[in-house]
């Protein structure tokens, strides 16, 4: 991860707004979504847009069809038991139709933005349809 932190920026407001978000839907009732994006001549890793997603379908609609994104979501689950468990994960959206250096660039800071973001584990997408089964892929794995 070395290599990556001296590549790679986060604001620390965008260090306090992923703590913020992170903390904050802990005990959320909705899903809630945030999506990032690598600025590619800063190199700084900032939040696309103020928004805080809690529509899956919302959130698929700002999704680009060519460049990635990584999304953390907060999705609560009813499982089995009856347990609620809220899941915090990264979403690493890679459609197929983005350019090789987009992918480079976005796969170089994967593993700093999920250590960064403090999530639980990464889920690669690379359609968002896939979206529409989310809680499957969550519930599947908990």
């Amino acid at each position: 991860m070395a290599s990556e932190s001296r590549l790679y920026t986060f604001s620390p407001e965008t260090k306090e707004k992923l703590r913020k978000f992170r903390l904050g839907t802990s005990r959320a009732k909705d899903p809630q979504a945030v999506i990032y994006q690598i600025d590619k001549n800063t190199l700084e890793i900032a939040q696309a847009d103020g928004e805080v997603y809690t529509d899956i379908e919302a959130l698929a609609d700002e999704l680009p069809a060519h460049s990635p994104r990584y999304v953390l979501l907060s999705y609560p689950l009813t499982l089995a038991s009856g347990r609620v468990s809220v899941p915090y994960v990264l979403i690493y959206y890679l459609p197929v139709t983005c350019n090789a250096e987009l992918r480079m660039l976005y796969a170089g800071a994967k593993e700093l933005m999920r250590n960064t973001a403090e999530v639980g584990r990464v889920i690669e997408m690379q359609d968002v349809e896939d979206l529409e089964t989310i809680e499957e892929k969550l519930g599947g794995e908990l």
